[in-house]
């Protein structure tokens, strides 16, 4: 329950109340403010008009070919898909209970951003959405909303304030964030911790409160009791905000699931009788997640919280009370009848281990009841697990019912003596305490087995050595035996016979509390006596552990000494506030599951083969979580009497639940404009065709499970019925589906079952792409620390494509991303600067012969912008132009791939923030040379910019696509630029560039800070000084050797193998050398130039191409002279600047010997040859 500090003045009524803190604006207050917002405005005007653009153009509207153009009868799929490529994709279809957040955006963005790359490699593309709403949360809400009307008046206005005040945080105390399921579904729900001083606070106990933190208005609430008023109203939102983001989306083909749309709820119809009629769903009685108050089974859609959270099956044991102590005698005189049994039930996951019971744990502190079983039996546990043991028929005589006759703390029954079936103790064991026994799990009864249990064993140490801390007699631990009467029962090829004393011996667990080791050694016990264990006691000896395990557990429930116990594997409440419990239920089953699990296990064979197949999955991580699930995954109830949904179609009093509807929904994304032209499917679509013609069999013959000669019988034109099998052939199989990380454990998983039934294997999906949860600045998205942002918010906030720019920037794999909003604000300005300069350089260009032309018309017109100073089109090409055309060629080819790998973050990288340094890059060093940009290459670079973010930055793009390059068409609909192969020699050259003169920059850096530091220094910075270069013709000695280990070892390099070999004393300059040369070779150059010492380009032209620079980027550098220096580095020839060789030089400074080809030393001097101090 979301609780936010109260006003110091407190409202008059629960609405103003509610409204002072947890209105819209209140979930966003501690994100980023924006204050200028002159440049943003102007970005989101273009962005505007272009998305009007797009929509009234239809762009993203795309068609299969049709039966005119490709003749049906001769065509197949394959033919189709080789002839016209496509791309299909799709993300979750989000639930309309409220608008979307910055996360759905995030799962969005990344087949939006494939879509749109997918157009630039000429595929039609096609990213449809529709909108989920079948289930339970949409119904509890409006029945919630039902009652408060009849409680509190239309506009609520007779809730009381202090129904919505209680005791809550200050002192800075800030309720949690929730996890990202909550957000994702349930827009209230939060906890939050108590500060020091409590005060009070405003909590959203109601659901008008949670309407009117979504925005919705106070008098528009009441209408939300009727459930399809959420059908009706959210949808539009969706799409609003879609738009507003620029998804490239087919609005013809929106839809809502169950019956609200005709269409759609006979498409779930077919597809549950095909799933029935193939023996995938069962009838039959299984454990279930079950909510008493709903009266049905409780699935994931349908929670509150423990989504993912599912069945654990326990052996309940009957441990008979053979004497209570005196104080339960007390407790219970007069509470059972004479003659009735009762029983101490722990539940066990472990029953092969029986043998060896010592005795039995309760918590001392925990309250126990007995529960009337009949007239002769009764059990000991605690209320929730008898609760649960009320609804698993053979327990309880009445369903939920489970009668309590006493209650006592767990304190009161230590030192009862008890049956324990199996045990080797056949005069009983005793009730002991155990300070760590937790009444969320089991029956809060716990029977030890030190043998094989750590904590049993840890345990059992710390009651004899502390036998009169707790209360108990020594002699009841030890039993007067060695070893507290431990006997071996499982035998261990890593432990030995007794495993729980070699693992707490071994880890050196000290006592119980040591939690860690504790599950360490549980981990460790469970899985080395499972699955390489064999029984060494009992009737079972010789037998396999898990072998031995059911008959073990068969054995005590025949005898009667046990029975099957099930509950959660963790908390789960209902929408309806409901905690649930663990149902035995005759029910309608998916039978999901290996064979091993109880399920069908040659279909989830085929689940497996396609994962390990053909489905691409990007991730390691990613393929591990679905095989983990489809291995732990069991039958999966399809069907719930509350909320809504489709009819199950052979028994109508139940509906499909929302899981089992949206598997296949992507297929009917195929045809579904054709059908009907609203969501709703109130208005017949273009083919004429009507809900009602939708048989069985025509689903069938559309979904290609006919051949496609056999249209069965219909009042159907044929034409309509092939030209829906045309767009079903054309469109599927589906190439890519987003989702976040938490839909493996159910839709995605579910999606591939389902799919592997109905359709061919040609027909299975291609690709499922997982993305992690999205952080917001770093923290978890909530409402209630005012951290969270929806797609309306950021849109409006930062603009469309600084929006996606930061969604892109957030990360790309299954782990966790960050939007981070200075991304976003940044790109802002970083946009609005960049369009400016492209407009500059295309609309206010001065266009001029030559570098001279460019320098007299620098230094003597008044140009806004020097940089729009340009050699014309076509002039002849300087190094500079060759060394940046070269690096966007490079750039354009990197960020392909990382357009192909889905690889988005990487892609922003090089084809935007790399992509405008190369510009920079570009820009001064040709002006340093006094030569300015060219023409052609600055308007390349322009068109280049513009394609390489299309994907990501649409509307920026198009701008300029359109209104600064003058295109006549969308950027949407270009294609990914073509570009000649990187030339090694010229990447080599910017590289050498780029490395020599930060390494000059920074020794001069390092003579300023010490003059700064009060130290001598070599030359006087700000003084005019000159810059000698020394560039060495040959290589030195000492590398041959190395050159010759690379070679020996090329292509297959392993530096760190090498670097096992290189001579300690040589380590030093050796590693740089290798990895240098290394660094060359996966830049493309050639082994013949790397390894046989050839530089990839001329240093010394390279040299003389910079003086111009450096004498502009180096403080007060008035000269710089090129010495080419002999092997030996004592002499060299001065480089004239032509290139001619100028006078000798002899007895060189100690530096120049240290020059390489490719790495050159320098020296400062300054001019007036001043002494320094």
């Amino acid at each position: 329950m979301a609780e936010a500090p109260a006003p110091s003045k407190i409202p008059s009524d629960a609405v103003k109340a509610t409204l002072s803190v947890l209105d819209p604006d209140h979930s966003s207050k501690n994100t980023l403010k924006i204050e200028n917002t002159e440049k943003r405005d102007a970005l989101i005007e273009s962005e505007k008009k272009y998305q009007n653009l797009w929509q009234e153009k239809a762009v993203f509207q795309p068609d299969a070919p049709t039966i005119e153009d490709e003749p049906f009868d001769t065509t197949t799929p394959k033919q189709l898909h080789e002839k016209y490529p496509k791309f299909f994709g799709n993300f979750a279809y989000p639930y309309m209970n409220g608008t979307l957040h910055a996360g759905h955006g995030f799962t969005a963005s990344k087949v939006e951003f494939t879509a749109g790359f997918a157009r630039m490699q000429g595929k039609r593309t096609l990213f449809p959405l529709g909108y989920h709403v079948t289930g339970m949360p949409i119904k509890a809400c409006a029945d919630k909303l039902v009652n408060e009307v009849k409680m509190f008046g239309p506009l609520f206005e007779k809730c009381p304030v202090e129904e919505v005040l209680e005791e809550g945080p200050t002192d800075g105390a800030i309720p949690p964030a929730p996890t990202q399921a909550e957000t994702k579904t349930d827009l209230g729900k939060f906890s939050a911790k108590k500060g020091k001083a409590a005060a009070k606070a405003v909590k959203t106990k109601y659901q008008f409160q949670i309407m009117l933190a979504q925005g919705i208005p106070l008098e528009e609430i009441q209408k939300f009791a009727d459930p399809y008023h959420w059908i009706q109203y959210f949808p539009p939102l969706a799409k609003r905000d879609l738009i507003a983001f620029g998804a490239r989306i087919d609005w013809r083909r929106q839809f809502v699931t169950t019956d609200a749309n005709p269409y759609y709820d006979s498409f779930v119809a077919w597809q549950m009788r095909k799933l029935k009629d193939m023996g995938k769903i069962i009838f039959s009685k299984r454990y279930t997640i079950y909510s008493p108050k709903d009266g049905q089974a409780c699935l994931d859609h349908d929670r509150q919280s423990g989504e993912g959270v599912g069945v654990q099956e326990y052996t309940a044991l009957k441990l008979k009370v053979k004497e209570w102590s005196d104080s339960a005698k007390k407790i219970l005189q007069g509470k059972l009848p004479d003659g009735a049994n009762a029983y101490f039930i722990p539940a066990t996951l472990r029953p092969e281990t029986m043998y060896g019971q010592t005795c039995c744990f309760v918590g001392p502190t925990i309250e126990y009841g007995v529960f009337k079983v009949s007239e002769t039996e009764y059990y000991v546990c605690s209320p929730r697990a008898a609760r649960n043991m009320s609804f698993q028929p053979g327990t309880f005589p009445e369903w939920g019912v489970f009668p309590q006759v006493a209650t006592f703390k767990g304190k009161d029954v230590i030192g009862t003596i008890i049956n324990a079936p199996l045990s080797i103790h056949t005069a009983g064991v005793r009730i002991l305490p155990m300070e760590t026994v937790k009444d969320t799990k089991g029956t809060a009864v716990v029977t030890c087995v030190p043998s094989d249990s750590p904590d049993d064993y840890a345990t059992v140490l710390d009651l004899a050595k502390k036998a009169e801390y707790y209360g108990i007699k020594k002699e009841w631990v030890d039993f007067g035996k060695e070893d507290f009467g431990i006997i071996p029962i499982i035998e261990t090829p890593s432990y030995g016979n007794l495993t729980a004393k070699f693992l707490v011996e071994e880890l050196k667990i000290q006592s119980p509390k040591d939690t860690k080791k504790l599950e360490e050694a549980k981990e460790k016990a469970y899985k080395e006596g499972f699955y390489k264990g064999k029984m060494i006691y009992g009737e079972f000896t010789g037998k396999k552990v898990e072998d031995a395990k059911t008959l073990v557990r068969n054995q005590l429930i025949e005898s009667g000494d046990a029975f099957a116990y099930a509950e959660p594997d963790g908390k789960v409440i209902s929408r309806s506030g409901d905690e649930c419990v663990t149902a035995l239920l005759d029910q309608w089953f998916m039978n999901y599951g290996t064979g091993e699990n109880g399920g069908d296990g040659e279909w989830a064979q085929k689940v497996l083969d396609h994962i390990n197949g053909e489905l691409e999955l990007y991730f390691p991580e990613t393929k591990h979580a679905f095989i983990g699930v489809v291995n732990w995954l069991k039958g999966w109830a399809c069907a719930r009497s509350f909320g809504l949904g489709t009819k199950l179609p052979w028994d109508e009093t139940v509906k499909v639940e929302s899981l089992s509807d949206s598997t296949i929904y992507q297929a009917y994304y195929s045809f579904a404009h054709l059908l009907h032209k609203d969501m709703f499917g109130k208005e017949v679509g273009p083919l004429g065709i009507k809900p009602e013609q939708m048989t069985d069999e025509i689903w069938d013959y559309v979904f290609a499970r006919r051949a496609r000669d056999a249209i069965p019988e219909t009042d159907i034109p044929k034409k309509s019925v092939e030209v829906l099998r045309r767009q079903f052939d054309y469109w599927y199989p589906l190439d890519m589906r987003t989702s976040g990380k938490d839909l493996i454990q159910n839709h995605l998983t579910f999606n591939l079952y389902v799919h592997t039934a109905i359709f061919d294997e040609s027909n299975w999906p291609r690709s499922f792409r997982v993305n992690g949860h999205l952080m917001l600045n770093g923290e978890k998205m909530s409402k209630s620390t005012g951290n969270f942002l929806t797609i309306e918010q950021s849109v409006k906030k930062f603009g469309a494509d600084a929006t996606r720019i930061a969604l892109a920037d957030a990360g790309d794999g299954i782990e966790d991303a960050n939007f981070e909003e200075t991304v976003a604000n940044s790109n802002i300005l970083k946009l609005f600067e960049l369009r400016k300069w492209c407009e500059e350089m295309v609309r206010e260009a001065v266009i001029v012969e030559n570098g001279d032309k460019y320098k007299h018309t620098r230094d003597n017109q008044r140009i806004r912008n020097s940089d729009t100073i340009q050699r014309k089109s076509g002039s002849p090409k300087a190094l500079w132009d060759d060394i940046f055309e070269n690096e966007m060629n490079a750039l354009v080819a990197e960020t392909k791939q990382h357009y192909e790998a889905t690889m988005y973050k990487a892609a922003l990288k090089s084809g935007y923030y790399d992509f405008t340094a190369a510009r920079d890059f570009y820009r001064e060093a040709s002006k340093a040379a006094g030569l300015g940009m060219h023409e052609d290459l600055t308007k390349r670079y322009i068109e280049l910019q513009a394609l390489l973010l299309t994907p990501i930055a649409p509307h920026w793009a198009d701008y300029i696509w359109q209104e600064v390059l003058g295109k006549t068409d969308t950027i949407q609909n270009a294609l990914y630029p073509k570009v000649v192969d990187t030339v090694p020699s010229l990447t080599a050259t910017r590289e050498y560039v780029k490395l020599t003169s930060t390494n000059i920059t920074s020794a001069e850096g390092v003579q300023v800070k010490r003059l700064a530091k009060g130290k001598q220094a070599l030359f006087d910075p700000k003084k005019e000084k000159k810059i000698t270069i020394y560039a060495a013709k040959s290589w030195p000695e000492w590398q041959k050797k190395y050159l010759d280990l690379l070679r020996n070892a090329y292509p297959n390099i392993d530096i760190k193998s090498i670097s096992k070999t290189v001579e300690k004393s040589e380590s030093k300059k050796a590693m740089p050398f290798i990895n240098g040369l290394k660094r060359r070779l996966d830049a493309g150059e050639t082994p013949d130039v790397v390894l046989d010492r050839q530089l990839a380009f001329d240093e010394l032209a390279t040299l003389r191409a910079m003086v111009s620079g450096l004498k502009q980027t180096v403080q007060k550098c008035v000269a710089v002279e090129i010495v080419s220096v002999d092997e030996g580095g004592k002499t060299g020839t001065v480089i004239l600047e032509d290139g001619s060789k100028g006078e000798g030089r002899k007895e060189l400074p100690p530096n120049a010997v240290q020059a390489e080809p490719g790495s050159p030393t320098f020296a400062f001097e300054n001019v007036e040859n001043i002494p320094v101090r």
